[in-house]
């Protein structure tokens, strides 16, 4: 083989290497790159004209070079060209008035909240569409950083403004959530807004209203501390049309009283001791909250001692110490005592008092037959009317009142049957007895023929004093 045959065949081959690469041109470098590598190969073309045995050398050495520059120059072109891409792509995005949009809170003053929705420029949220409440600053509503989503209530691009409504979209999701709660009669929370006239507002997405007479069960005269209150309420109406929405706390808890009054009837028992706290007073007596159902202490079952009035022994707030007397599933009614929860006082009557002993006493009732005497709260004795005065007397009213306080002699003492009979008499000596003045004698002067009288009266016959009248029976 000749010496030309074999450069031909070098060049070829050196061609058909870089061809392949040569395919790979994307952007001009890449030609610049290729046209060099052209030349390189025809340089050693000539070359192995003059030394055969270096024409391959150049070859293998320079296609490598060749071949990396291009992957080098196209990284950054496309990252460039995707850069571009994406510039290109934002400015393609159009919002119109009415599209939902969603975004992060850039910036906040008092009166707006600036949002970056991925625009070419930020939108701004008014003070009044950020919540369905009057709120006085942007900050009390949201926070940097906060996603949120929105309405597009206007749109400029000629000035580059862009207002936008939280309050929208928000009062969107809050009447579909409202409407599924108030089917199901779920339970949720909600922190009191405001307190106004008649009533408390919350914010539930749109304006919520709590009446006064349902947030507790109880009566409430000052609503002033209850804003920030967090609030566990039913959906009680729902009014979308007029923008109404009632909301009830007092339903939820009239449910978790019953389900608690039920479950505490099934377990308390006849002569149990439970603490509770006074409620409420009536003329009558005292609720007792047993928690979860309240139980009544008649005014009788209050104390040992005589109670005209609840108040006068306790008051709303004291905690007590009852005794079960009676329940009353069907009707829900609980009967209470304190008097019975505590040591009885005629277990101590015993030691206290003795029989003949002289003791103070305070009347407190007055009846035909006697006096009623408390010597002991809750120990009552009965002076009878025998008992009351050394002279006669008719009613007790003529020498007692009720309320008095006098000395009684203790005349007997029965534990058993609890009773103690007392004298006010006894306590006092008995007054002298009157003495009665000589009866006289009223003697007529004797006449001394009054015998002679007297013995003729006697000696006169029948025959004599008849004896006219008998003879025609002869």
């Amino acid at each position: 083989m000749t010496k030309e045959t074999k450069v031909e065949e070098t060049v070829s081959t050196a061609k058909v290497t870089k061809e392949p690469k040569a395919k790979k041109k994307v952007v001009a470098p890449e030609e610049i790159v290729a046209t060099e590598a052209a030349e390189e190969i025809s340089a050693p073309a000539s070359a192995i004209e003059e030394t055969p045995a270096e024409a391959e050398a150049p070859v293998e050495v320079e296609v490598p070079t060749a071949v990396e520059t291009p992957e080098a120059v196209e990284a950054p072109a496309v990252e460039e060209a995707q850069e571009v891409s994406q510039a290109d792509l934002d400015k393609s995005v159009v919002l119109k008035k009415g599209d939902s949009v969603r975004g992060k809170i850039v910036k906040i003053e008092d009166d707006k909240a600036y949002v970056d929705v991925g625009y070419k420029y930020d939108g701004i949220i008014p003070l009044r569409e950020l919540s369905a409440l009057s709120v006085q600053n942007a900050a009390d509503v949201v926070s940097i950083g906060q996603e949120v989503e929105c309405k597009v209530s206007s749109i400029n691009d000629a000035k580059e403004t862009m207002t936008l409504s939280k309050r929208a979209i928000d009062s969107v999701h809050a009447w579909e959530q409202l409407k599924t709660k108030f089917e199901s009669g779920e339970v949720f929370e909600a922190v009191v807004a405001d307190v106004v006239k008649g009533g408390l507002v919350v914010d539930v997405g749109v304006r919520g209203f709590v009446p006064a007479s349902m947030v507790e069960r109880h009566f409430v005269d000052d609503f002033s501390d209850y804003k920030g209150r967090t609030l566990r309420l039913k959906v009680k109406e729902i009014d979308q049309e007029n923008n109404k929405v009632i909301l009830s706390q007092k339903d939820v808890l009239d449910a978790e009283f019953q389900i608690s009054k039920q479950q505490l009837l099934s377990e308390i028992t006849i002569g149990q001791l439970m603490e509770g706290t006074i409620q409420r007073l009536t003329t009558f007596g005292a609720f007792v909250d047993l928690g979860g159902i309240d139980g009544l202490v008649h005014v009788s079952e209050l104390s040992w001692s005589h109670v005209e009035k609840p108040a006068d022994v306790v008051k709303e707030g004291d905690l007590v110490q009852v005794r079960v007397l009676k329940v009353d599933a069907t009707n829900d009614r609980v009967s209470l005592s304190i008097k019975q929860a505590q040591p009885g006082p005629w277990e101590q009557v015993e030691n206290t008092f003795k029989t003949g002993e002289v003791v103070e006493g305070k009347v407190r009732r007055l009846a035909a037959f006697g006096a009623f005497v408390e010597i002991a709260p809750g120990v009552e004795g009965l002076v009878h009317i025998s008992q009351i005065s050394h002279k006669h007397i008719g009613t007790p009213h003529e020498v007692l009142r009720e309320g008095q306080t006098i000395q009684v002699k203790i005349m007997e003492i029965n534990t058993d049957d609890k009773r103690v009979s007392l004298s006010i008499k006894e306590t006092e000596e008995a007054p002298p007895a009157a003495e009665k003045p000589e009866r006289k004698e009223r003697r007529e002067p004797r006449d001394p023929n009054a015998d002679a009288y007297t013995n003729e009266s006697f000696n006169i016959t029948l025959g004599e004093r008849f004896g006219d009248k008998l003879s025609k029976f002869k």
